[in-house]
């Protein structure tokens, strides 16, 4: 109810401008020790029947941060307080860059949804991973997003060299070649190239390694994307990064992302198809559209052992991690399930 009052406000500026607030008071002030157990009073729902263990470590919820808030690890310790069962850093890349020229994030408050090419901003791995070491250990699983800088002619190397960095700091990696901000991204998003990848990953380490698809090429081309990955070594799939399908929008800008309500339904057809495939043979983390109980749980009974949220903290307020784990919980007991592991894929 105060979000949404606070909303109507906030909404009325820029949302660079706005992350720039949220980082302040997530890094300066909600970590405070009175402020901290007042959020965490609000914004935070545990209960047996919600913790699992994934990838080899133990998750107090399924409902975690999708990589994109928190680019550089500063706001940690805030959004901590905020209920998460995990969160992802980054997209982190190699060497520090600027992104891509404002304005470069839009809202769409009407269909609660976001358009951003910001372009990999960030920055760089040797400033994330003394952030990380600063944290460690710490409260929830961190899971460390690995972009690629721009301007890198190696691609295979410029990430080798990223995990090089970050593999000590991480509890498991997200390599994005799904982004649709960085030119040529998405080419890498080839059964070559992905073999190529995970081969050079596992040698490294064997902390888990997860793979981030795009929604937006053909089932047929993903699924044997995925197949190679899981081939080479990859521990899971996250699915789905955002989409440049502008027909989702009713106005929308020229380049960038989607992400949000919008993506929803394309999201959830994609995570399918994908998990008709894959389910039981690697960890599917479900990650487009989710805002609400409802659709997490349906996705996890379609084989997502965890989801992730972003635009859902953007428009629904700091509680919302709350209303999402109290509503899988109310489903988990009228559909009979002891702890959430139960309900994982029991619709396929």
């Amino acid at each position: 109810m105060m979000y949404g009052f606070l909303k109507n406000f906030i909404f009325r500026f820029d949302p660079e401008f706005d992350h720039r607030i949220a980082e302040f008071l997530l890094k300066n002030v909600v970590p405070l020790p009175l402020i901290s157990d007042c959020v965490a009073s609000q914004c935070c729902f545990f209960d047996e029947s919600l913790r699992s263990e994934v990838l080899g470590l133990r998750f107090a919820n399924p409902v975690g941060l999708s990589a994109g808030f928190d680019k550089n690890a500063t706001m940690l310790k805030g959004l901590s307080t905020l209920g998460f069962g995990f969160a992802e850093v980054g997209s982190v890349t190699l060497q520090a860059q600027e992104g891509n020229p404002k304005p470069r994030i839009f809202r769409f408050a009407d269909e609660e949804s976001l358009q951003n090419s910001m372009g990999f901003n960030n920055d760089g791995a040797e400033v994330m991973m003394q952030r990380l070491k600063a944290l460690r250990p710490f409260v929830l699983p961190l899971g460390v997003n690995l972009g690629k800088n721009k301007d890198a002619q190696d691609a295979l190397s410029n990430f080798e060299q990223n995990l090089d960095k970050l593999q000590e700091v991480g509890d498991f990696f997200i390599f994005n070649l799904s982004s649709p901000n960085t030119p040529n991204l998405r080419d890498l998003q080839n059964e070559d190239f992905v073999a190529e990848l995970f081969a050079m990953a596992c040698a490294k380490t064997n902390k888990p390694l997860l793979l981030k698809i795009c929604p937006d090429n053909e089932i047929t081309h993903s699924l044997k994307v995925v197949e190679q990955a899981i081939k080479s070594g990859a521990s899971g799939i996250v699915a789905t990064n955002t989409t440049k399908d502008y027909s989702l929008l009713k106005a929308p800008k020229e380049s960038g992302g989607v992400s949000g309500k919008a993506l929803r339904n394309k999201s959830r057809e994609v995570f399918y198809e994908l998990a008709k495939a894959f389910f039981g043979k690697t960890t599917l983390i479900a990650s487009g559209g989710i805002f609400d109980g409802e659709e997490a749980y349906d996705r996890i009974k379609m084989g997502a052992s965890l989801v992730e949220v972003y635009s859902a903290l953007i428009f629904e307020g700091p509680s919302v991690c709350a209303r999402i784990n109290q509503e899988i919980l109310r489903r988990l007991k009228k559909d009979g399930f002891s702890n959430i592991s139960e309900a994982v894929g029991v619709d396929l």
